[in-house]
């Protein structure tokens, strides 16, 4: 596999500390609220890049952390802890936040066919790990105490900045709007380890340390999770763009301090989600999450679908008509694929001649686009519907998309609508054989019979508002989509 590295800024050959496997490593939520669409776009992307891994025959030794302590306001040190904030707003304590929305989040990455990683860690859990580090980085001179608190030591780095050059003016503390001065730092990039009691006297989670009652820094729980969970040497590291800097740029300040050796290579970024109005953001108030779009109609497939249709490396923009575009693409693809009749035997050889071919596409930097192009190619090809069938569960393995298990629900959806066509009566409905719309038309029928012109109303203002036009006829109704 070809893999962008964020780190080097270029395309090379995807190589691991083991060759075969592959320790990955994967920031996870911090649970003070619902995950949006446009989190949820980065771990569908690293979904897709986990089951890749292992499709080409690797294993994959994936570990998660979840952030329900430390993760303060700014993603660096100012700002109050994310997790008091939602503790606050819910009149709930911070045990109770976390362990709801980690509940949500695990139950969107159902709903988006997301696998749940090897290890799923809460930060609260590795206290241990994250103070024997910060013990170390201390004894070497990496970090030193100022004002109750431990910092780490940039200045002490022959590199700081990892993915990006900075200007140093523009991260000065005290001068970039939304960065407040910490007075107790020698210099203005270095982070704290541990905060004790001296900063943040309503903090609900402490531990006693060395250093004093207190609690971790959010960049200490990564780098401490990795190592107990992936060992000393990671081989692939992801995240959102937005956690390149600071957050990925800390870890690797800290790991390779204590570890005395490189610590990761590889690391995978993903890129925003925007609106028409920028990036998706919870602190904008109200956000799109996976259940809204389920309130307004929407398989969470058709957003995964939505999601692959780009490249992860390029900001996908949001819309209710981009949406309306991939569900409706989506549910043509899933026309397609169960109009395949279920017989005869794949052909083994054409079918390992449309693996390797997949295995080139998206191995080129995780190009799902051409994964979905190779779904279609398939389709399109001079295959019989068995060897069809065997290549889509084979891609879909990668893609999870459903297409199959979908594509059979329809066909038992039809043979039902077909079932109860042959008792309405001579109402007979024609279209573009959706049997979910069928059965809508159809009760709209019984409710005019019936004189329930309120419930046919409803019907009709449904189908109106999915782009559906209902033309009536003497003895029934054809319909189309505009």
């Amino acid at each position: 596999m070809y893999l962008y590295n964020s780190a080097t800024h270029q395309k090379a050959p995807f190589v691991t500390h083991t060759p075969g496997h592959v320790e990955m490593y994967t920031c996870g939520p911090t649970v003070y609220h619902f995950a949006h669409i446009g989190n949820l776009r980065s771990y569908i992307m690293e979904d897709v890049l986990e089951k890749f891994l292992r499709y080409e025959g690797n294993t994959v030794n994936r570990v998660m952390n979840i952030t329900d302590v430390g993760h303060l306001a700014s993603d660096a040190d100012t700002g109050e802890d994310k997790m008091l904030k939602g503790a606050r707003r819910e009149h709930k304590t911070v045990m109770e936040i976390a362990k709801y929305y980690t509940d949500a989040f695990f139950e969107d990455c159902r709903k988006l066919n997301i696998k749940r990683p090897d290890t799923v860690q809460p930060a609260t859990g590795c206290i241990d790990e994250y103070i024997k580090i910060i013990t170390a980085l201390l004894e070497k001179g990496f970090a030193y105490q100022a004002g109750g608190n431990v910092y780490f030591d940039t200045s002490k780095l022959k590199r700081y900045y990892i993915f990006n050059d900075h200007n140093e003016e523009d991260l000065a503390v005290g001068v970039r709007e939304g960065v407040e001065e910490d007075t107790n730092k020698r210099n203005r990039n270095d982070f704290v380890l541990w905060f004790t009691k001296s900063k943040f006297e309503d903090q609900a989670l402490k531990w006693d340390s060395p250093w004093g009652v207190g609690y971790p820094g959010w960049h200490i729980e990564c780098s401490g999770i990795s190592m107990k969970y992936n060992g000393e040497y990671l081989d692939l590291h992801c995240g959102g763009i937005d956690n390149a800097f600071p957050h990925h740029t800390n870890e690797i300040a800290q790991s390779e301090s204590f570890l005395g050796h490189p610590w990761c290579p590889q690391w995978f970024h993903v890129h925003h989600l925007n609106t028409a109005t920028g990036k998706m953001s919870k602190s904008k108030g109200e956000f799109l999450t996976v259940s809204l779009l389920e309130e307004k109609g929407y398989d969470p497939l058709s957003y995964r679908f939505f999601c692959l249709q780009s490249h992860y490396r390029k900001n996908l923009v949001f819309s209710w008509e981009n949406l309306d575009n991939a569900q409706g693409t989506y549910r043509k693809l899933i026309r397609r694929v169960a109009a395949l009749k279920q017989e005869g035997e794949a052909d083994a050889a054409a079918v390992a001649v449309y693996k390797e071919k997949f295995l080139q596409q998206v191995g080129n930097d995780l190009n799902t686009s051409l994964g979905i192009t190779a779904v279609y190619d398939v389709l399109k090809a001079d295959l019989n519907d068995a060897t069809k069938l065997a290549l889509l569960d084979s891609f879909d393995t990668v893609l999870s998309l459903s297409l199959t298990e979908k594509a059979a629900k329809l066909r038992e959806e039809e043979a039902k609508a077909k079932a109860e066509a042959s008792t309405a009566g001579d109402y007979t409905v024609t279209g573009e054989g959706d049997a979910e719309i069928d059965q809508l038309i159809f009760r709209r029928a019984q409710a005019k019979k019936e004189r329930n012109f309120a419930e046919a109303d409803r019907i009709r203002d449904e189908l109106k508002s999915r782009g559906i036009e209902v033309t009536d006829v003497p003895g029934g109704a054809v319909w189309k989509r505009l």
